[in-house]
């Protein structure tokens, strides 16, 4: 069994200093939802990552920060690595950068990026599971949302669409209503 997190990052500054998108750091209620969400993470010590894959997007990046330093008495240092082909990606080259980490065989996989790809990379991933989480992800993977997607396969060369159960998907609004 593999176990896929993908995770939005968080609210984001609507401009940058350079004006570019990828500059864009967090917002203070990013900072706040990413420090909710990873300690909610440290939480559930089933869910935490072997490897995560972060988008070299300055929200991406501040994002990951947050949740690792929230998590790192469970999770090793260094299991990161920032990929520059997470900005903008779409469901199929996602879907391929994940196949691509399968000599490195981690058990569970988590991505650090953006939408539309990580949204409807989800959608398209998902063949069952949850029925309440698969009608709040519908709609939206809000900033910060996070999507657990189990799959029963032995290898991530063998992860296709339709093949995964979604375990759960929260975000801080969901968090807060529990």
């Amino acid at each position: 069994m593999r176990r896929l997190l993908l995770l939005r990052h968080a609210k984001a500054e609507s401009t940058s200093p350079s004006g570019t998108d990828r500059d864009r750091p967090l917002a203070v209620r990013g900072h706040k939802d990413a420090t909710e969400l990873g300690a909610w993470l440290a939480r559930q010590r089933s869910l935490l990552p072997d490897l995560a894959l972060i988008s070299t997007a300055v929200r991406a990046r501040e994002t990951w920060d947050i949740v690792q330093q929230q998590i790192s008495d469970e999770v090793p240092q260094g299991l990161a690595a920032d990929l520059p082909e997470l900005y903008g990606a779409e469901p199929t080259q996602l879907l391929a950068i994940i196949r691509s980490i399968a000599t490195e065989d981690p058990k569970c996989l988590m991505i650090v990026g953006h939408n539309p790809g990580l949204h409807e990379l989800a959608l398209g991933l998902i063949g069952g599971g949850d029925a309440a989480g698969r009608a709040a992800l519908a709609h939206n993977l809000p900033t910060m949302g996070l999507v657990l997607i189990d799959f029963a396969i032995e290898s991530w060369d063998g992860i296709a669409f339709g093949g995964g159960r979604l375990a759960q998907f929260v975000s801080p609004k969901l968090l807060k209503e529990v």
